[in-house]
């Protein structure tokens, strides 16, 4: 889908999809709700819809996100900002938590988009195991972090 973007201020900017800048317009209070977001607050809700494989469930993502955000809901319910295969990951892998825990929210949400965007259950896997490699071996996460977000 077409991506846009949408200025949150003069640092921070978010990719959003086409069909969700369409509900902001026929929602305007949905809108002025998503603007008074933080960035983090907007990547959640955005992972959420975009996380989605049909495009009905999505549809109905949009319009629920639109409704809470009008309601004045900051964040969308129910979402897990740590994939439940890299949660189980980490619960196996006590060295790779340890590390897991020192990350900021921001590195810890690019981590999960990363492995969110993956698709496919194998590369899915692959990905969860490269992280808890990475956090293992490096015990800094920087590097790896740039080589993800370079994607």
């Amino acid at each position: 889908m077409a991506q846009e973007k949408i200025k949150k201020s003069s640092v921070h900017t978010l990719d959003i999809s086409k069909d969700l800048r369409d509900a902001f317009i026929k929602e305007p209070k949905a809108r002025e709700a998503w603007e008074s977001l933080t960035p983090l607050a907007q990547r959640d809700f955005t992972m959420w819809i975009d996380q989605t494989k049909v495009a009905e469930t999505r549809a109905r993502r949009i319009a629920k996100a639109c409704n809470m955000l009008a309601s004045g809901k900051r964040r969308p319910c129910c979402y897990s900002v740590v994939p439940t295969g890299l949660y189980k990951a980490l619960q196996t892998n006590s060295c790779a938590q340890q590390v897991w825990k020192t990350l900021s929210s921001d590195e810890r949400r690019d981590i999960a988009g990363w492995v969110e965007m993956s698709g496919a259950s194998a590369m899915r896997k692959e990905r969860i195991d490269k992280v808890c490699s990475e956090l293992v071996k490096s015990q800094s996460t920087a590097k790896f972090l740039q080589s993800i977000c370079s994607r």
